[in-house]
């Protein structure tokens, strides 16, 4: 698993730089003004470096595969030909994920470039949910009848989609929270024996990593909407793919709520910021400074502290999961119980410094 993440790592800086430096060449940079917290133009694209590695690397993968099944090279370890035919046989879905990030990230850096009404970014997620989810069987409850499926499923990856979007507001913060949440993944997909799934991840890992140095205080490049949605979507589909339980293996049921627990800092974040806008009676979609982590700054915390808090704050809340498939109902109820009581914690704190637009 160490390749997908060297290679997603290695690959994503060097686009990084790439596209940064045609970003500021182009003049795609996110301004300075109203409720944005830079005081200098920053370079935007982020996203499309991120999208890119993890399009590539897919494709290499891919392509590797079905030349180690056609040649059967003597120089390949048997240990890796013999998963040749398996990653074979994942083409289709992984193809169909690379098509989808595609679609999003070109959406994401047309509105980054001249803000695309709601009304179109909203379509485009929920075509490409429903392809994902009608045509690819990307779902969750398949036995399940197919509508009550197909909607739940589409209703996570909108809900992904946009949580991750809301919680690209701070340098590093979108993207440090994703890498926390794709490595749980990609440890309990490892653990319940899938190899497509924990490569996927871990290459999200990797492409999200070779871009954090130049996203963190103070960032020289955003991830924009081109990037904040791709990243959204793939972790939305790794949790779909990802088999939290195992009978064979002995789990226990409690495993399914793993992708609400893991994510529970984002989904938090973007709940109470419908609610406070809902208030407030201006639209939920408009951008402002009303997120949790805009409330620890005006706490007196600075930019890097506060993205820190809610990092460390979504390693709480996603670790103790990988116990999930091995625990009995009592620790799952203490793992469920440290979850809802960090939610918690963080609520207070929010709702001490929250006054007028926060």
């Amino acid at each position: 698993m160490l390749a997908p993440l060297i290679a997603g790592m290695a690959l994503s800086a060097c686009l990084t730089v790439m596209v940064r430096r045609f970003a500021l060449k182009e003049d795609f940079v996110d301004r300075p003004g109203g409720h944005k917290g830079h005081d200098k133009p920053v370079a935007l694209g982020g996203g499309i470096a991120v999208c890119l590695t993890f399009v590539l690397c897919m494709l290499m993968g891919l392509a590797a595969a079905y030349w180690v099944r056609a040649a059967q090279p003597a120089f390949v370890p048997p240990m890796l030909a013999t998963h040749a035919d398996g990653v074979v046989a994942k083409a289709p879905t992984a193809l169909a994920i690379c098509g989808a990030a595609l679609v999003l990230c070109v959406v994401g850096a047309l509105d980054d470039r001249q803000s695309l009404s709601i009304g179109v970014r909203l379509g485009v997620q929920i075509g490409v949910a429903l392809v994902l989810t009608l045509l690819f069987e990307l779902r969750v409850m398949t036995h399940w009848p197919l509508p009550l499926s197909v909607g739940v499923s589409a209703f996570w990856i909108l809900l992904l989609i946009n949580s991750m979007n809301f919680l690209d507001n701070m340098d590093g913060l979108s993207s440090g929270v994703a890498a926390i949440a794709g490595g749980v993944f990609a440890t309990a997909a490892a653990l319940s024996g899938q190899l497509f799934v924990p490569a996927c991840a871990w290459l999200l890992v990797g492409a999200l990593l070779g871009f954090l140095p130049f996203n963190f205080h103070p960032a020289r490049m955003y991830l924009g909407d081109a990037g904040s949605t791709v990243v959204g979507l793939l972790l939305a589909v790794i949790t779909i793919l990802t088999t939290f339980t195992s009978p064979a293996l002995g789990d226990q049921p409690f495993a399914v709520v793993a992708p609400l627990m893991v994510m529970a800092v984002p989904l938090y974040d973007t709940a109470s910021v419908f609610w406070l806008r809902r208030r407030a009676g201006v639209p939920i979609w408009s951008g402002d400074r009303r997120h949790f982590s805009h409330r620890l700054v005006q706490r007196g915390m600075s930019v890097p502290k506060a993205v820190l808090v809610i990092w460390l704050a979504t390693l709480v809340t996603a670790l103790p999961t990988l116990l999930l498939p091995r625990a009995d109902w009592q620790m799952a109820m203490i793992i469920g119980l440290q979850t809802l009581l960090v939610v918690m914690l963080l609520a207070l704190i929010e709702s001490s410094g929250a006054h007028g637009s926060a």
